[in-house]
C-alpha cells in the first residue's frame, strides 16, 4: 500500500488521498492521488508548486488542458514502465 497523505479542500474539508506517483514533466512536477473514499478510483492530477521561502509545497489543479493531456501520457508511461 502507498502513502495516504491528507489534504484540506477548498471549503476546509480534510480528504485522505493514497499517493500513487510523483513524477516531472519538462519543469515542473506533478503527483498522481487517489481518494481514499471515492469508489469510482479516479486518479487526481495536481501539479506541484514549491514555496520560495520554505519546504513548503502547494498542490493546484492542471487548468490548462494541453498541460493536463501531456501529464496524463507521462503518467501512463510512467505505469507502463512499472509493469
Amino acid at each position: 500500500m502507498n502513502e495516504i497523505i491528507k489534504l484540506t479542500n477548498e471549503d476546509g474539508v480534510e480528504e485522505s488521498f493514497e499517493l500513487v506517483a510523483t513524477f516531472g514533466l519538462d519543469d515542473d512536477n506533478y503527483v498522481a492521488l487517489l481518494p481514499v473514499d471515492d469508489e469510482e478510483q479516479l486518479i487526481l492530477m495536481l501539479k506541484i508548486v514549491e514555496e520560495d521561502d520554505s519546504e513548503d509545497v502547494t498542490l493546484i489543479g492542471i487548468e490548462d488542458e494541453d498541460e493536463l493531456n501531456d501529464v496524463i501520457d507521462a503518467f501512463e508511461e510512467l505505469e507502463m514502465e512499472e509493469e
